[in-house]
Protein backbone atom coordinates (compact mmCIF):
# COMPACT_ATOMS: atom_id res chain seq x y z
CA UNK A 1 0.00 0.00 0.00
CA UNK A 2 1.29 3.46 -0.94
CA UNK A 3 0.61 6.10 1.67
CA UNK A 4 -0.49 9.50 0.36
CA UNK A 5 -0.91 12.55 2.53
CA UNK A 6 -0.77 16.33 2.17
CA UNK A 7 2.44 18.16 2.89
CA UNK A 8 2.48 21.78 3.89
CA UNK A 9 5.84 23.25 2.96
CA UNK A 10 6.70 26.87 3.62
CA UNK A 11 9.23 28.35 1.16
CA UNK A 12 9.44 31.46 3.37
CA UNK A 13 11.00 29.47 6.23
CA UNK A 14 14.77 29.68 6.68
CA UNK A 15 14.80 25.85 6.88
CA UNK A 16 15.46 24.40 3.37
CA UNK A 17 12.63 22.53 1.65
CA UNK A 18 14.62 19.29 1.73
CA UNK A 19 14.95 19.58 5.52
CA UNK A 20 11.23 20.31 5.86
CA UNK A 21 10.35 17.11 3.99
CA UNK A 22 12.86 15.10 6.01
CA UNK A 23 11.48 16.48 9.28
CA UNK A 24 7.86 15.74 8.34
CA UNK A 25 8.56 12.18 7.19
CA UNK A 26 10.81 11.42 10.15
CA UNK A 27 8.08 12.67 12.51
CA UNK A 28 5.43 10.43 10.94
CA UNK A 29 7.76 7.45 11.02
CA UNK A 30 8.55 8.18 14.66
CA UNK A 31 4.91 8.51 15.79
CA UNK A 32 3.80 5.39 13.95
CA UNK A 33 1.78 7.13 11.24
CA UNK A 34 4.10 5.44 8.76
CA UNK A 35 4.68 1.93 10.13
CA UNK A 36 7.62 -0.25 9.03
CA UNK A 37 7.18 -1.57 5.50
CA UNK A 38 5.04 1.36 4.35
CA UNK A 39 5.65 2.33 0.76
CA UNK A 40 6.14 6.06 0.17
CA UNK A 41 4.90 7.95 -2.89
CA UNK A 42 7.24 7.96 -5.86
CA UNK A 43 9.63 10.86 -6.21
CA UNK A 44 7.57 12.37 -9.03
CA UNK A 45 4.28 11.94 -7.17
CA UNK A 46 5.49 13.53 -3.93
CA UNK A 47 7.16 16.34 -5.88
CA UNK A 48 3.81 17.09 -7.56
CA UNK A 49 1.96 16.95 -4.22
CA UNK A 50 4.42 19.35 -2.58
CA UNK A 51 4.94 21.62 -5.55
CA UNK A 52 8.69 21.15 -5.53
CA UNK A 53 11.27 19.71 -7.91
CA UNK A 54 11.95 15.98 -8.14
CA UNK A 55 15.54 16.74 -7.10
CA UNK A 56 14.30 18.18 -3.80
CA UNK A 57 12.28 15.04 -3.00
CA UNK A 58 15.09 12.74 -4.16
CA UNK A 59 17.54 14.49 -1.84
CA UNK A 60 15.12 14.18 1.08
CA UNK A 61 14.56 10.47 0.46
CA UNK A 62 18.30 9.83 0.12
CA UNK A 63 18.97 11.61 3.39
CA UNK A 64 16.41 9.43 5.18
CA UNK A 65 17.96 6.32 3.62
CA UNK A 66 21.36 7.43 4.92
CA UNK A 67 19.81 7.92 8.37
CA UNK A 68 18.37 4.38 8.30
CA UNK A 69 14.75 5.58 8.36
CA UNK A 70 13.99 4.45 4.78
CA UNK A 71 15.26 1.75 2.52
CA UNK A 72 15.43 1.96 -1.27
CA UNK A 73 14.28 -1.15 -3.13
CA UNK A 74 15.35 -1.30 -6.80
CA UNK A 75 12.46 -0.92 -9.27
CA UNK A 76 9.96 -0.72 -6.38
CA UNK A 77 10.59 2.58 -4.61
CA UNK A 78 11.15 3.77 -1.05
CA UNK A 79 9.87 1.95 2.04
CA UNK A 80 9.93 2.68 5.77
CA UNK A 81 12.75 0.62 7.26
CA UNK A 82 12.06 -2.02 9.89
CA UNK A 83 12.72 -0.75 13.38
CA UNK A 84 15.46 -2.56 15.29
CA UNK A 85 14.23 -4.47 18.32
CA UNK A 86 16.56 -2.45 20.55
CA UNK A 87 16.96 1.02 19.05
CA UNK A 88 20.47 2.39 19.07
CA UNK A 89 21.16 5.09 21.61
CA UNK A 90 23.25 8.16 20.97
CA UNK A 91 24.85 7.88 24.41
CA UNK A 92 26.32 4.49 25.34
CA UNK A 93 25.44 2.93 28.66
CA UNK A 94 27.96 3.79 31.39
CA UNK A 95 30.83 1.34 31.74
CA UNK A 96 33.74 1.15 34.11
CA UNK A 97 36.56 3.39 32.91
CA UNK A 98 39.92 1.73 32.33
CA UNK A 99 42.61 4.31 31.67
CA UNK A 100 45.26 3.06 29.26
CA UNK A 101 46.96 4.32 26.11
CA UNK A 102 44.01 3.23 23.95
CA UNK A 103 41.61 5.12 26.25
CA UNK A 104 43.75 8.25 25.92
CA UNK A 105 43.91 7.93 22.13
CA UNK A 106 40.15 7.45 21.80
CA UNK A 107 39.25 10.31 24.14
CA UNK A 108 41.74 12.59 22.40
CA UNK A 109 39.84 12.41 19.12
CA UNK A 110 36.23 11.96 20.24
CA UNK A 111 34.56 15.34 20.03
CA UNK A 112 31.77 14.46 22.44
CA UNK A 113 33.79 13.06 25.37
CA UNK A 114 34.94 14.40 27.68
CA UNK A 115 34.27 18.13 27.87
CA UNK A 116 37.49 19.23 29.57
CA UNK A 117 40.45 17.59 27.83
CA UNK A 118 43.07 18.82 30.28
CA UNK A 119 45.59 16.22 29.12
CA UNK A 120 45.03 16.74 25.40
CA UNK A 121 47.84 17.03 22.88
CA UNK A 122 46.62 19.79 20.58
CA UNK A 123 45.79 23.48 20.45
CA UNK A 124 42.19 24.73 20.43
CA UNK A 125 40.75 25.92 17.15
CA UNK A 126 41.24 29.61 17.93
CA UNK A 127 45.02 29.03 18.02
CA UNK A 128 45.12 27.49 14.55
CA UNK A 129 45.58 29.33 11.26
CA UNK A 130 41.95 28.91 10.17
CA UNK A 131 41.64 32.23 8.32
CA UNK A 132 44.67 31.38 6.21
CA UNK A 133 43.22 27.94 5.44
CA UNK A 134 39.95 29.47 4.22
CA UNK A 135 41.84 31.92 2.06
CA UNK A 136 44.08 29.18 0.64
CA UNK A 137 41.04 27.06 -0.20
CA UNK A 138 39.54 30.01 -2.09
CA UNK A 139 42.81 30.44 -3.98
CA UNK A 140 42.80 26.76 -4.93
CA UNK A 141 39.21 26.97 -6.15
CA UNK A 142 40.06 29.86 -8.48
CA UNK A 143 43.02 28.15 -10.10
CA UNK A 144 42.28 26.65 -13.53
CA UNK A 145 44.88 23.87 -13.12
CA UNK A 146 43.11 20.75 -11.82
CA UNK A 147 46.39 19.05 -10.81
CA UNK A 148 45.38 18.91 -7.15
CA UNK A 149 42.57 16.53 -8.11
CA UNK A 150 44.97 13.97 -9.60
CA UNK A 151 47.62 11.72 -8.08
CA UNK A 152 50.59 13.93 -7.33
CA UNK A 153 54.34 13.58 -7.25
CA UNK A 154 55.32 10.67 -4.96
CA UNK A 155 57.77 13.01 -3.22
CA UNK A 156 54.93 15.45 -2.57
CA UNK A 157 54.05 18.94 -3.81
CA UNK A 158 57.23 20.34 -5.44
CA UNK A 159 56.58 23.92 -4.35
CA UNK A 160 55.94 22.92 -0.74
CA UNK A 161 59.14 20.86 -0.65
CA UNK A 162 61.05 23.93 -1.80
CA UNK A 163 59.38 26.00 0.94
CA UNK A 164 60.30 23.38 3.53
CA UNK A 165 63.89 23.36 2.30
CA UNK A 166 63.99 27.12 2.90
CA UNK A 167 62.46 26.70 6.37
CA UNK A 168 65.13 24.13 7.22
CA UNK A 169 67.84 26.39 5.80
CA UNK A 170 66.68 29.12 8.19
CA UNK A 171 67.36 26.58 10.97
CA UNK A 172 70.82 25.94 9.45
CA UNK A 173 69.82 22.48 8.19
CA UNK A 174 71.07 22.09 4.62
CA UNK A 175 69.49 19.59 2.23
CA UNK A 176 68.21 19.25 -1.32
CA UNK A 177 64.59 19.02 -2.39
CA UNK A 178 65.14 15.33 -3.19
CA UNK A 179 65.94 14.68 0.49
CA UNK A 180 62.48 15.92 1.54
CA UNK A 181 59.45 13.63 1.31
CA UNK A 182 55.96 14.81 2.20
CA UNK A 183 53.74 12.48 4.20
CA UNK A 184 50.24 12.06 5.60
CA UNK A 185 51.09 13.85 8.83
CA UNK A 186 54.07 13.24 11.09
CA UNK A 187 52.65 9.85 12.08
CA UNK A 188 53.25 8.44 8.60
CA UNK A 189 56.65 10.13 8.50
CA UNK A 190 57.65 8.43 11.76
CA UNK A 191 56.44 5.04 10.56
CA UNK A 192 58.24 5.33 7.23
CA UNK A 193 61.47 6.45 8.89
CA UNK A 194 61.35 3.54 11.34
CA UNK A 195 60.49 0.96 8.68
CA UNK A 196 63.35 2.29 6.57
CA UNK A 197 65.88 1.40 9.28
CA UNK A 198 64.73 -1.57 11.36
CA UNK A 199 63.74 -5.17 10.89
CA UNK A 200 61.64 -7.35 13.22
CA UNK A 201 63.60 -8.10 16.38
CA UNK A 202 65.75 -4.96 16.22
CA UNK A 203 66.04 -2.77 19.31
CA UNK A 204 64.70 0.77 19.14
CA UNK A 205 65.52 3.24 21.91
CA UNK A 206 62.84 5.76 22.84
CA UNK A 207 62.38 8.60 25.32
CA UNK A 208 60.99 7.44 28.68
CA UNK A 209 58.51 9.04 29.09
CA UNK A 210 57.80 9.67 25.44
CA UNK A 211 55.26 9.89 22.66
CA UNK A 212 52.60 7.31 23.54
CA UNK A 213 51.34 6.74 19.97
CA UNK A 214 54.83 5.69 18.91
CA UNK A 215 54.80 2.47 20.91
CA UNK A 216 51.98 0.68 19.02
CA UNK A 217 53.76 1.50 15.75
CA UNK A 218 57.01 -0.04 16.98
CA UNK A 219 55.19 -3.09 18.34
CA UNK A 220 53.43 -3.65 15.01
CA UNK A 221 56.83 -3.64 13.28
CA UNK A 222 58.22 -6.26 15.64
CA UNK A 223 60.70 -3.93 17.32
CA UNK A 224 62.06 -4.39 20.83
CA UNK A 225 61.35 -1.13 22.68
CA UNK A 226 63.81 0.11 25.30
CA UNK A 227 63.26 3.37 27.17
CA UNK A 228 65.96 5.95 27.85
CA UNK A 229 65.17 8.11 30.91
CA UNK A 230 64.38 11.70 29.98
CA UNK A 231 65.97 14.46 32.05
CA UNK A 232 65.41 18.20 32.00
CA UNK A 233 68.14 18.76 29.39
CA UNK A 234 67.50 15.70 27.24
CA UNK A 235 68.08 11.96 27.52
CA UNK A 236 70.22 10.50 30.29
CA UNK A 237 73.51 10.05 28.43
CA UNK A 238 74.77 7.36 30.79
CA UNK A 239 71.71 5.23 30.11
CA UNK A 240 71.83 5.99 26.39
CA UNK A 241 75.45 4.82 26.22
CA UNK A 242 74.84 1.64 28.21
CA UNK A 243 71.57 0.66 26.56
CA UNK A 244 72.81 1.28 23.03
CA UNK A 245 75.87 -0.87 23.69
CA UNK A 246 74.05 -3.65 25.55
CA UNK A 247 71.17 -3.99 23.08
CA UNK A 248 73.06 -3.17 19.86
CA UNK A 249 70.33 -0.61 19.14
CA UNK A 250 69.56 0.22 15.52
CA UNK A 251 67.58 3.42 16.16
CA UNK A 252 66.81 6.12 18.71
CA UNK A 253 63.50 8.02 18.35
CA UNK A 254 63.46 11.25 20.35
CA UNK A 255 61.91 14.71 20.71
CA UNK A 256 64.72 17.27 20.67
CA UNK A 257 62.52 20.35 21.19
CA UNK A 258 59.47 20.68 23.44
CA UNK A 259 59.40 17.03 24.33
CA UNK A 260 56.03 15.31 24.54
CA UNK A 261 55.06 14.95 27.39
CA UNK A 262 57.53 16.86 29.62
CA UNK A 263 57.98 20.06 27.57
CA UNK A 264 61.78 19.86 27.91
CA UNK A 265 64.37 20.50 25.19
CA UNK A 266 67.90 19.23 24.58
CA UNK A 267 70.78 21.39 25.77
CA UNK A 268 73.60 21.88 23.26
CA UNK A 269 76.11 19.71 25.23
CA UNK A 270 73.62 16.82 25.50
CA UNK A 271 72.81 17.06 21.79
CA UNK A 272 76.53 16.87 20.89
CA UNK A 273 77.07 13.90 23.19
CA UNK A 274 74.01 12.06 21.87
CA UNK A 275 75.36 12.35 18.32
CA UNK A 276 78.77 11.10 19.46
CA UNK A 277 77.09 8.05 21.03
CA UNK A 278 75.19 7.43 17.80
CA UNK A 279 78.53 7.41 15.96
CA UNK A 280 80.21 5.21 18.54
CA UNK A 281 77.44 2.59 18.66
CA UNK A 282 76.39 2.93 15.01
CA UNK A 283 72.70 3.74 15.41
CA UNK A 284 70.54 6.27 13.58
CA UNK A 285 68.33 8.91 15.20
CA UNK A 286 64.79 9.88 14.23
CA UNK A 287 64.32 13.43 15.45
CA UNK A 288 60.60 14.00 15.98
CA UNK A 289 60.45 17.80 15.73
CA UNK A 290 56.70 18.21 15.39
CA UNK A 291 56.62 21.21 17.76
CA UNK A 292 59.35 23.12 15.90
CA UNK A 293 57.12 26.11 15.13
CA UNK A 294 56.29 26.58 18.82
CA UNK A 295 59.89 26.44 20.06
CA UNK A 296 62.24 29.39 20.63
CA UNK A 297 64.16 29.90 17.41
CA UNK A 298 67.57 29.39 19.04
CA UNK A 299 66.74 25.93 20.43
CA UNK A 300 69.24 23.29 19.33
CA UNK A 301 68.29 20.46 16.96
CA UNK A 302 70.16 17.28 16.17
CA UNK A 303 69.60 17.79 12.44
CA UNK A 304 71.41 21.12 12.54
CA UNK A 305 74.42 19.64 14.35
CA UNK A 306 74.49 16.46 12.28
CA UNK A 307 73.38 17.83 8.88
CA UNK A 308 71.28 14.70 8.27
CA UNK A 309 74.14 12.20 8.26
CA UNK A 310 72.76 10.05 11.07
CA UNK A 311 69.55 11.99 11.73
CA UNK A 312 66.18 11.61 10.02
CA UNK A 313 64.31 14.83 10.73
CA UNK A 314 60.49 14.56 11.04
CA UNK A 315 58.02 17.41 11.42
CA UNK A 316 54.59 18.60 10.31
CA UNK A 317 52.21 21.55 10.20
CA UNK A 318 49.51 19.87 12.30
CA UNK A 319 50.30 21.76 15.51
CA UNK A 320 50.61 25.20 13.94
CA UNK A 321 48.27 25.37 10.92
CA UNK A 322 45.70 22.61 11.37
CA UNK A 323 45.71 18.92 12.32
CA UNK A 324 42.94 18.32 9.79
CA UNK A 325 45.28 18.96 6.85
CA UNK A 326 47.50 15.99 7.77
CA UNK A 327 50.62 17.37 6.07
CA UNK A 328 53.96 16.18 7.45
CA UNK A 329 57.43 15.59 6.09
CA UNK A 330 60.77 14.00 6.72
CA UNK A 331 64.25 15.08 5.63
CA UNK A 332 67.17 12.68 5.45
CA UNK A 333 70.21 11.76 3.41
CA UNK A 334 69.51 10.81 -0.24
CA UNK A 335 70.00 7.02 0.03
CA UNK A 336 67.52 6.81 2.91
CA UNK A 337 65.12 9.11 1.04
CA UNK A 338 64.97 6.67 -1.86
CA UNK A 339 64.14 3.81 0.51
CA UNK A 340 61.48 5.90 2.26
CA UNK A 341 60.00 6.85 -1.12
CA UNK A 342 59.60 3.21 -2.11
CA UNK A 343 57.89 2.42 1.20
CA UNK A 344 55.56 5.41 0.83
CA UNK A 345 54.54 4.44 -2.70
CA UNK A 346 53.97 0.82 -1.64
CA UNK A 347 51.66 1.95 1.16
CA UNK A 348 49.85 5.02 -0.16
CA UNK A 349 51.22 5.98 -3.59
CA UNK A 350 51.13 9.71 -2.89
CA UNK A 351 50.07 12.02 -0.09
CA UNK A 352 47.31 14.65 -0.09
CA UNK A 353 47.86 17.04 -2.99
CA UNK A 354 45.08 19.37 -1.85
CA UNK A 355 46.36 19.60 1.72
CA UNK A 356 49.91 20.17 0.51
CA UNK A 357 48.76 22.89 -1.91
CA UNK A 358 46.95 24.66 0.94
CA UNK A 359 50.05 24.60 3.15
CA UNK A 360 52.22 25.79 0.25
CA UNK A 361 49.89 28.74 -0.37
CA UNK A 362 50.02 29.68 3.31
CA UNK A 363 53.81 29.50 3.49
CA UNK A 364 54.36 31.54 0.33
CA UNK A 365 51.99 34.35 1.33
CA UNK A 366 54.35 35.42 4.10
CA UNK A 367 52.09 35.52 7.19
CA UNK A 368 53.13 32.18 8.68
CA UNK A 369 56.03 33.52 10.77
CA UNK A 370 53.82 36.25 12.26
CA UNK A 371 51.19 33.63 13.08
CA UNK A 372 53.79 31.49 14.88
CA UNK A 373 55.02 34.49 16.87
CA UNK A 374 51.48 35.25 18.03
CA UNK A 375 50.83 31.65 19.04
CA UNK A 376 54.11 31.49 20.98
CA UNK A 377 53.20 34.69 22.84
CA UNK A 378 49.76 33.38 23.77
CA UNK A 379 51.21 30.06 24.89
CA UNK A 380 53.81 31.82 27.04
CA UNK A 381 51.07 33.69 28.91
CA UNK A 382 48.98 30.54 29.39
CA UNK A 383 52.03 28.49 30.42
CA UNK A 384 53.01 30.92 33.18
CA UNK A 385 49.43 31.08 34.42
CA UNK A 386 49.06 27.29 34.55
CA UNK A 387 52.44 26.70 36.18
CA UNK A 388 51.67 29.26 38.89
CA UNK A 389 48.23 27.74 39.47
CA UNK A 390 49.59 24.17 39.66
CA UNK A 391 52.24 25.24 42.15
CA UNK A 392 49.59 26.90 44.30
CA UNK A 393 47.37 23.79 44.03
CA UNK A 394 50.06 21.57 45.52
CA UNK A 395 51.70 20.03 42.45
CA UNK A 396 55.40 19.83 41.61
CA UNK A 397 56.60 20.79 38.14
CA UNK A 398 59.23 18.73 36.33
CA UNK A 399 60.38 22.05 34.85
CA UNK A 400 58.93 25.33 33.67
CA UNK A 401 59.15 24.83 29.89
CA UNK A 402 60.44 27.66 27.72
CA UNK A 403 57.92 26.94 24.98
CA UNK A 404 55.16 24.67 23.76
CA UNK A 405 51.87 23.45 25.19
CA UNK A 406 52.82 20.81 27.77
CA UNK A 407 53.57 20.84 31.47
CA UNK A 408 54.64 17.68 33.37
CA UNK A 409 53.31 17.84 36.91
CA UNK A 410 52.90 15.56 39.96
CA UNK A 411 51.10 15.80 43.32
CA UNK A 412 53.46 16.45 46.23
CA UNK A 413 52.08 13.45 48.08
CA UNK A 414 51.92 9.91 46.66
CA UNK A 415 48.80 9.11 44.64
CA UNK A 416 47.58 6.43 42.26
CA UNK A 417 47.59 8.53 39.10
CA UNK A 418 45.71 6.01 37.02
CA UNK A 419 42.95 5.93 39.64
CA UNK A 420 42.97 9.74 39.70
CA UNK A 421 42.48 9.80 35.91
CA UNK A 422 39.64 7.26 36.15
CA UNK A 423 37.97 9.39 38.83
CA UNK A 424 38.44 12.50 36.68
CA UNK A 425 36.75 10.72 33.75
CA UNK A 426 33.61 10.34 35.86
CA UNK A 427 33.64 14.14 36.21
CA UNK A 428 34.02 14.59 32.44
CA UNK A 429 37.68 15.58 32.73
CA UNK A 430 40.37 13.88 30.66
CA UNK A 431 43.70 13.62 32.45
CA UNK A 432 46.76 12.00 30.90
CA UNK A 433 48.57 10.02 33.63
CA UNK A 434 52.29 9.59 33.08
CA UNK A 435 52.17 5.80 32.87
CA UNK A 436 50.55 6.10 29.44
CA UNK A 437 53.71 7.77 28.13
CA UNK A 438 56.09 5.06 29.29
CA UNK A 439 57.11 2.18 26.99
CA UNK A 440 56.20 -0.41 29.64
CA UNK A 441 53.22 1.57 31.05
CA UNK A 442 54.98 1.50 34.46
CA UNK A 443 53.45 3.64 37.19
CA UNK A 444 54.76 7.16 37.72
CA UNK A 445 53.54 10.09 39.83
CA UNK A 446 53.57 12.47 36.86
CA UNK A 447 50.87 13.55 34.42
CA UNK A 448 50.78 15.63 31.25
CA UNK A 449 48.73 18.82 31.22
CA UNK A 450 47.93 21.06 28.27
CA UNK A 451 48.58 24.72 29.13
CA UNK A 452 45.42 25.88 27.32
CA UNK A 453 42.88 23.16 28.04
CA UNK A 454 44.01 22.62 31.65
CA UNK A 455 43.79 26.31 32.55
CA UNK A 456 40.24 25.86 33.78
CA UNK A 457 38.64 26.33 37.23
CA UNK A 458 36.92 22.95 36.89
CA UNK A 459 40.28 21.18 36.88
CA UNK A 460 41.60 23.01 39.93
CA UNK A 461 38.36 22.40 41.80
CA UNK A 462 38.63 18.68 40.98
CA UNK A 463 42.28 18.55 42.07
CA UNK A 464 41.55 20.29 45.38
CA UNK A 465 38.81 17.76 46.13
CA UNK A 466 40.66 14.67 44.88
CA UNK A 467 44.20 15.20 46.18
CA UNK A 468 45.17 14.59 49.80
CA UNK A 469 45.73 17.66 51.94
CA UNK A 470 49.27 18.72 51.14
CA UNK A 471 49.60 20.33 54.57
CA UNK A 472 48.54 17.22 56.46
CA UNK A 473 51.24 15.55 58.53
Amino acid sequence: MVFSFPFHLDPAQPRPLVSQIVQMLAGRIGDGSLPPGSRLPSVRRLAAQCGVSTLTVSNAYNRLVADGALEARPARGYFVAARPRHPARDVPAPVATSVDSLWLLQRAYEENSPLLKAGGGWLPEEYLFTDAIRHALAVQARRPDPAIMRYGNPYGHPGLRQSIRLLLAQQQIACSDSSIILTHGASQALELAIRCVIRPGDTVLVDDPGYSNLYPTLQSLGARIVGVPRLQDGPCLEHLDRLARHHAARLFVTNTRLHNPTGTSYSAPVAHQALMLAERHDFLIVEDDIFAGLAPEDTVTLARLDQLRRVIHVSSFSKTISPGLRVGFLACRPDLAQHVLRLKMAGSLTSSGLGESIVHTILTEGRYRLHLARVRDRLATARKSLCDALDAAGLDLFCRPDGGMFVWAAPRRPMDMRALAEHAATQDIMLAPGCLFRPDQAETPWMRLNVIHANDPRLFRFLREAMPDRDAS
